[in-house]
């Protein structure tokens, strides 16, 4: 079995004392690769530090809607910066719209999104998008925003059926996590991934949120080991070969991302 966690956030100060044994973990568990996510320009920059470590790591940098309200001109330009001095930057996000918690306002995060597809187009990278309750109107920006090859995956998706055909319809890959093994909050998701295009699946912990059953019952804390769960109970709801679909998202993963190997 080899396993990619495709988001993560590595750079939260829960890992601050233990980072080396988390990631020790993740390759006993078979993890050959993580993707650590900014989301913010502080949280961004501590991600490229973090890549610059591990030779197994790579990195994105981005703004998350929580905090557009203090997305700025100049910190999406200082985010353009790293992104073209750092070579372990592979991505860009998380960025998106989240019409649930509104910590930041709507206006502000879709100033927010538009400035940061823009970025992403003018350099050339994949975008890891967040979507939350908004009706539609994050379809509509990504739509209307950008041309039509561009790669995108929607992270921890949650949504419809009918959200799901419309971004694989935009061409973009469907992020799984932890929330499919859980019993009665994945019941939907488990119904509807099969539908997901072998080609388009992403495996994720989003750690240190959204433990994975059987984890969740002993450790809050998620960690990107534990998305060989996620693995596991993907491949019992898809009726397949785990390690045959360990490959795939593996390789899917690497494409995604445009990478032979991190070299920051």
């Amino acid at each position: 079995m080899i396993l990619f966690d495709s988001h993560s956030h590595l750079d939260d100060k829960s890992y601050d004392t233990d980072r080396d044994d988390v990631i020790l973990r993740a390759a006993q568990a078979r993890v050959k690769e993580i993707m650590v996510v900014g989301i913010d320009l502080d949280s961004s920059r501590k991600a490229v530090d973090i890549a610059k470590k591990y030779p197994n790591i790579i990195t994105s940098v981005g703004y998350h809607p929580h905090y557009a309200k203090s997305c700025s001109k100049d910190t999406i330009h200082a985010l353009i910066g790293l992104a073209r001095t750092q070579s372990c930057v592979k991505a860009w996000g998380e960025t998106g719209l989240d019409f649930n918690r509104m910590f930041s306002p709507r206006t502000d995060q879709e100033t927010c999104l538009i400035r940061q597809l823009e970025a992403a187009g003018d350099l050339d990278l994949p975008l890891i998008f967040h979507e939350r309750d908004t009706g539609g109107r994050f379809y509509e920006l990504v739509k209307a925003h950008g041309p039509s090859t561009r790669k995108g995956v929607v992270h921890c998706f949650s949504g419809t059926k009918q959200e799901m055909v419309k971004y694989l319809d935009l061409g973009y890959h469907i992020g799984i996590t932890g929330i499919l093994t859980i019993k009665k909050r994945g019941a939907y998701l488990r119904s509807i991934v099969p539908m997901i295009p072998d080609d388009r699946l992403l495996i994720e912990t989003d750690c240190p949120y959204l433990t994975p059953a059987p984890q969740k019952n002993k450790v809050r804390r998620n960690e990107p080991g534990f998305v060989k769960s996620v693995l596991l109970k993907l491949a019992e709801v898809r009726q397949t070969d785990p390690e045959q679909l360990s490959e795939i998202i593996y390789k899917n993963t690497k494409r995604f991302y445009g990478i032979d190997r991190p070299d920051c």
